[in-house]
């Protein structure tokens, strides 16, 4: 189950990136400790139980996404 709660705003934003990452919170499928994740991505620190990354609520931006990419390489 997906607990969803108010998202902490940032300033900065993504490019192609529509809105800033949602903190959601969930139970460890493995330990049952109660974890937030950024838009449906979660790791225990208690068990160190990973979901997987397509598990998300929406796609990961790319690397040309950032705006710290360097470019392609030369």
């Amino acid at each position: 189950m997906v607990i969803r709660r108010p998202a902490l705003r940032h300033a900065g934003s993504l490019t192609g990136v529509s809105s800033p990452p949602e903190i959601t919170y969930t139970s460890c499928r493995q330990c049952g400790t109660e974890i937030a994740g950024l838009d449906g991505r979660y790791a225990c620190t208690v068990c160190d139980w990973v979901n997987r990354y397509d598990e998300g609520h929406r796609p990961l931006p790319s690397a040309e996404d950032d705006p710290d990419h360097p470019g392609p390489a030369t």
